[in-house]
């Protein structure tokens, strides 16, 4: 697997694989309430892409298998939660996806250690992330790859179905 930054020629590509996502979610149990065409989507993809914060990931033919955002922004309010730690630099992980149909094949392990190495490479002290509270699957992946849940907080994201966020921290 290759992970590398989305390119502006991605765009389309990484949009188009979180939409095959998010349609795959809401005909199972959309775990993170992403909303198809709106988040994550072309606007999100291409924000992060020309900012640099827009990853990739690829299989051996060039399929996009997983994408993500890595970050240092954590829209929202992390000034209101009580991190365990307080440091002054880390990064934010958003819009982790992997292809369902690659489930169980470690894609997401070696995703997330990608984070942790990138974060540690840009001199971070952790990495904290968010997640919807009832994003059950999400919750467990980064309590299994030693993420600390924190406790559920309102970020201030002023969305009506998501008051709260189960926030998680990761330190080195």
């Amino acid at each position: 697997m290759i992970i590398r930054k989305c390119q502006k020629e991605d765009i389309l590509k990484v949009s188009l694989f979180y939409d095959k996502v998010i349609l795959y979610l809401d005909n199972h149990v959309n775990y993170p309430k992403w909303k198809y065409k709106i988040y994550p989507s072309i606007l999100s993809v291409t924000k992060m892409t020309v900012e640099g914060y827009q990853y990739v990931c690829l299989d051996d033919n060039q399929n996009i298998i997983g994408s993500f955002v890595l970050n240092y922004d954590p829209e929202g309010s992390y000034f209101k939660v009580k991190w365990s730690k307080n440091i002054k630099k880390y990064m934010v992980i958003h819009a982790f996806a992997i292809d369902p149909s690659m489930s169980g094949k470690g894609i997401g392990t070696k995703a997330l250690e990608f984070c942790l190495e990138h974060a540690k490479k840009e001199g971070c002290e952790g990495i904290r992330l968010d997640v919807v509270p009832t994003n059950y699957p999400a919750k467990s992946f980064y309590e299994k790859n030693g993420f600390k849940y924190v406790s559920d907080v309102n970020l201030d994201r002023n969305i009506d179905d998501i008051p709260l966020f189960s926030v998680f921290e990761l330190y080195f």
